[in-house]
């Protein structure tokens, strides 16, 4: 079961690891990134950041679809993680039975014009496209930082700013 999908551009940190595992109550982690599931080093510095008791694996994107649609995934409570709005429409596309897509924490690493949704969320032209793709395919799509923060659906959000 997945529980949740999450575009997190520093994929797992101490939020993710404390308060978002305990939160969702997952068992199981996917990083779902091509520049990560190539860089070994960057791989363990990931996974240290876990908690024991709950499994983590890194994947490509293209890997991850391809993981959570094995019968096995459906047992276990997975979170999964990834950089960019992009990459979620890449699994949304092709996984239909994720409880909750959030946007938490994009935007900070992008050097380019951008949008700023929320303190956390400033997306370029580029990604804000792939936000609407999104709300399509998951229309109760939403922004959040931590699970104590209001959910804030993106349709919503980008009605509001008229995008």
């Amino acid at each position: 079961m997945i529980k949740a999908l999450r575009v997190d551009e520093r994929l797992i940190h101490g939020q993710i690891a404390m308060v978002w595992s305990k939160e969702l109550g997952i068992d199981g982690i996917v990083v779902a990134n091509d520049e990560t599931a190539a860089n070994e080093t960057q791989q363990m510095a990931l996974k240290m950041a876990v908690p024991s008791g709950i499994k983590v694996i890194i994947k490509t994107v293209a890997g991850a679809i391809e993981l959570v649609q094995d019968p096995r995934a459906e047992k276990m409570k997975l979170l999964i993680l990834v950089r960019t709005v992009h990459d979620a429409v890449s699994i949304a596309k092709s996984v239909s039975n994720i409880l909750y897509m959030n946007i938490g924490n994009v935007g900070k690493a992008v050097q380019a014009n951008k949008t700023t949704f929320t303190q956390f969320v400033m997306l370029t032209d580029e990604e804000i496209a792939s936000l609407k793709e999104l709300v399509q395919l998951y229309p109760e799509t939403a922004l959040q930082n931590v699970p104590g923060d209001k959910r804030e659906l993106a349709s919503s959000s980008l009605k509001k700013m008229n995008l």
